[in-house]
Formats: C-alpha cells, sequence, structure tokens
C-alpha cells in the first residue's frame, strides 16, 4: 500500500492487494485504517472550510471597526450626529444581526462534535432557531431573576407582618 499527497491536497491510495483473506485481521485493519483516513480528510475539508468563513468575519468584522471609529472620530470633531451620514442601513438592526453572528460562532464552537457529522439543512432556519433559542434563554433569565426579586420581597413582607402581629 502507498499513500502520497497530490496537489489538490487530497489522499491517494493505492491498493497492494493482501497476501491473506479478505477476511482476515489483516484485511479488517486495512479496511479500518482507510475509513479513519477518509474521516479525517472530510474533517480537514470541513476545518479549511470552518476557518474560511471565520478568517472572512474577522475581515468584515475588522472592516466595521474601522468604519465606526472613522464616523466616531468625525462624530466627536464635529459634535454633529452620524445617523444621517450612513447610508440606508438602519443602525438598530445592525447590532442585532452582529449579535446574531456572534451567537451562532459562540454555538458553533461550544459543540463538542461540530465536524463529526455536518449537516447539510438551511444554515439560514439553523442560525435563526439557534438566535430565537439564545433571546428565550435572556428572557427566561431575566424573568428567573424578578422571580427571586419578588420572593426575597415577599420573604420581607411576611416578616415584617409577623412582626406587626407579635406586638
Amino acid at each position: 500500500m502507498a499513500c502520497h499527497l497530490s496537489a489538490s491536497s487530497s489522499y491517494t491510495v493505492v491498493i497492494i492487494p493482501l497476501r491473506t483473506s479478505l477476511y482476515s485481521q489483516e484485511a479488517l485493519r486495512f479496511y479500518l485504517w482507510i475509513k479513519r483516513m477518509k474521516d479525517l480528510e472530510k474533517e480537514k475539508d470541513a476545518l479549511w472550510s470552518g476557518l474560511e468563513i471565520l478568517e472572512k468575519g474577522r475581515l468584515w468584522y475588522l472592516q466595521r471597526l474601522a468604519e465606526n471609529r472613522a464616523l466616531w472620530c468625525v462624530e466627536s470633531r464635529n459634535g454633529s450626529s452620524i445617523h444621517h451620514k450612513r447610508p440606508a442601513e438602519a443602525p438598530s438592526c445592525l447590532p442585532t444581526h452582529i449579535q446574531r453572528v456572534n451567537g451562532s460562532l459562540g454555538s458553533i464552537m461550544s459543540e463538542p462534535n461540530v465536524s463529526s457529522s455536518p449537516r447539510l439543512s438551511d444554515p439560514l432556519a439553523d442560525s435563526d432557531l439557534r438566535w430565537q433559542n439564545t433571546v428565550l434563554t435572556k428572557k427566561v433569565s431575566e424573568k428567573n431573576r424578578q422571580i427571586s426579586v419578588l420572593e426575597m420581597e415577599k420573604e420581607f413582607l411576611l416578616e415584617e407582618l409577623e412582626d406587626l402581629q407579635t406586638c
């Protein structure tokens, strides 16, 4: 068996016939090794694609930061509002989109087996569901905090009522 790296960064495997039966331990080990190499190649390709997407995102973020810094400097020098200088882009929507992208990147990075079984479903629907989940989780956390505050107030009021009844 011989392997070499071709120009397209893929492995080419030349199979040398096994000296023993196709059902032997040696044949099984060889098959499992080939399967593992194929899985590693797929994982490598997925990681390179992800790295490419992240690099484009990083460049986009750097460009936006530079634009915002420039606009901030202009605004601070002139003391004027920057909203009229922006082209038809709604300033209130942009942070939402950035938060959605950040949420998607964070969830992708926190998933344990991202590259082992890539799903080819609709990425926008998946991203929207993740974003909705993030928003709902934040709302639930806020409601839980409010409930905790109300329970503490209730305890305090019950203690005051008990003190007033004992007097």
